[in-house]
This record gives structure tokens, C-alpha cells and sequence, in this order.
């Protein structure tokens, strides 16, 4: 896995400037990442950096997304191996090339991102980002039922079909952190923020989020 030196995690102190300040937040399927991460954004007068890859492309659509990002989605899961694609008797010397591949492009995503500032939506920025500056890192979490229904009035898909997203969702995305990161996206010591959006509405939490950023990089 590539690393980052000490100047690339405080990116823009180089020329006397402090690095703009950003948000990740890893958000669990319908626990509302999306929206409050554009009123957060928004808020900052900041760039929105959504996730790598969108729920309809995680079900597994055959026209969902571009042609760019089921393809780089294919890649992941034959690298991931076992029932997400990969084949007995897989050459380990290539698949390992390329984790390595997807995790080296993913974090030069991120770190440019980063030095936009804003929010990033998931791409494990949680983990490749710890030791920036100007960082704060959000886990959004809440009742299976809740985020079942958020996510089945926001996207306007049947409560049954959302359900069903909600499960291959939330496992895939871990399993995707598992895998070519190493870290368990779920373990609240990886944020500075945890919250349920079930108990505390979408607004609250984008100014709870916006309250900490501005107070941490003054």
C-alpha cells in the first residue's frame, strides 16, 4: 500500500498556507451520507466528493452507472476473490498486483480530493487520511428499519427492494475495506464522530459536523 509522507498529510502548508479542511464521512446504507454530507459540504462553501461507487452499482444493475466504474468495480471484486468473483487456482502474484493497483489509484483520488477540501463520501479516506490535518471523520450509523425507509423514499424504490440493497450493501462495502485496506469501517475508535440519524435528524447532524470542523481548524 502506498504511504504518504508527513508534508503530503498536511498538504498546502508547503507554501505557508494551512491545508483546506475536509470531512470524510463512511456512511452505513440509508443512514443518509448523501444529503448530509452536500448540506455539510455546502455549509463549508466547500467541493462534495461522493463515493467511488453508487447503491445501484453495488446491486449489480446491468445499466447502472458508467461503463468506467462497473468495469473498475469488476476489477475490485475479482481481486477480492472468493464469492465476490475470483476462482480457485487465481494467481496470487496477479491478483495481489492488483490490490495494489486499486488501492494506489483510490488513494491518489483521495489525496486529491483532499487537497480540495470538502467532504468525501467513503473510499476508505477514513484510514488514508488519519494522520492529516484539518480532518475530521464521521460514521453515520442508525436502525436497519430507519435506514431502510430513508433510503427507499430517497432513491423512490419499493421498501422491499431497498431491504434487500441494505444487506448486500453493507456487507459489500466492509468487505471491500477488509480486504484492501485492512480495517474494519465499522469500529467507532477509527472516528471523531459517531452518530444515529435515527435519533437525531439529517439537519442536526450537518450542523453538529460543521460546528466540529470550524472549531477544530481554527
Amino acid at each position: 500500500m502506498p504511504t504518504h509522507s508527513a508534508a503530503e498529510s498536511g498538504r498546502g502548508a508547503a507554501d505557508g498556507t494551512s491545508p483546506r479542511p475536509v470531512v470524510t464521512i463512511w456512511g452505513q446504507y440509508g443512514a443518509g451520507a448523501e444529503a448530509i454530507g452536500r448540506v455539510v459540504a455546502e455549509r463549508l462553501g466547500l467541493p462534495y466528493h461522493e463515493q467511488a461507487f453508487s447503491s445501484e452499482e453495488i446491486a449489480g444493475g446491468t445499466d447502472a452507472g458508467s461503463l468506467k466504474n462497473r468495469a473498475t468495480l469488476a476489477q475490485v471484486f475479482s481481486a477480492m476473490g472468493g464469492a465476490y468473483g475470483g476462482f480457485e487456482g487465481r494467481d496470487v502474484v496477479t491478483t495481489q498486483k492488483e490490490k495494489r493497483d486499486l488501492v494506489a489509484d483510490n488513494n491518489d483520488t483521495v489525496w486529491r480530493y483532499a487537497e480540495e477540501g470538502g467532504v468525501i463520501i467513503g473510499r476508505n479516506a477514513t484510514v488514508i487520511l488519519a494522520a492529516r490535518p484539518r480532518t475530521v471523520h464521521v460514521l453515520l450509523t442508525g436502525d436497519v428499519k430507519d435506514r431502510v425507509q430513508r433510503a427507499a423514499e430517497a432513491t423512490g424504490i419499493p421498501v422491499d427492494k431497498a431491504a434487500r440493497r441494505q444487506g448486500r450493501e453493507d456487507q459489500v462495502r466492509a468487505d471491500m475495506s477488509r480486504v484492501l485496506y485492512g480495517w474494519d469501517p465499522h469500529d467507532p475508535a477509527r472516528y471523531d464522530l459517531v452518530i444515529n440519524t435515527s435519533r437525531i435528524p439529517e439537519l442536526a447532524v450537518a450542523n453538529v459536523i460543521v460546528d466540529v470542523i470550524e472549531s477544530s481548524t481554527r
